[in-house]
């Protein structure tokens, strides 16, 4: 006897334990379906760098969301335009043998901005900055070029990250 009332017990003090899930709210309206995701735009120098980017952020928003993703803006009902405004790098360590840097550190700020159909502005971030780190060889016989590897590495954290902003409604 003592079992059947234990087992409503449990269950009574678990679901007043304080635990719930997060926030599943979205920036986006209602009655947006489509997306569109133009090329980024890119202000410097880099090579591909804004491909990678919106690439990666088109993939991110396929696998991650319910919304379908058109290439035409004119059949979206809200288009997300990104654009890099800045890279650096810089070495961050440097062998104390020879002098040379040995680890290097990319930075890219960026901006991007979700409008719907009608022109107004759903989402706005006019400063994304995202970084990674890279090793660089200290000999020159065996330097490998990990620039292209960290840009394809930290493209998909700007994915991430977008797409996360525009789902999680905080």
């Amino acid at each position: 006897m003592r079992r059947v009332f234990a087992l409503p017990a449990v269950a009574l003090v678990l679901a007043g334990c304080g635990y719930h899930t997060g926030p599943q709210g979205t920036l986006l309206p209602k009655d947006v379906r489509t997306v569109a995701i133009p090329q980024f735009g890119n202000n410097t120098v880099q090579y591909k760098l804004a491909s990678y980017m919106s690439e990666a952020v088109t993939r991110e928003f396929i696998t991650r969301t319910r919304y379908r993703v058109v290439a035409d803006p004119r059949q979206a009902d809200a288009t997300l335009y990104g654009s890099i405004i800045t890279i650096s790098s810089g070495a961050t360590v440097s062998d104390p043998t020879t002098g040379r840097g040995s680890g290097a550190q990319v930075t890219v700020q960026m901006q991007v901005r979700l409008v719907a159909k009608d022109g107004k502005v759903i989402y706005t971030r006019p400063n994304f900055t995202f970084q990674d780190r890279y090793e660089i060889s200290i000999y020159p016989g065996q330097y490998i070029d990990e620039s292209q590897a960290t840009l394809t590495r930290l493209s998909k954290d700007v994915a991430r990250s977008v797409v996360s902003a525009l789902l999680e409604n905080f």
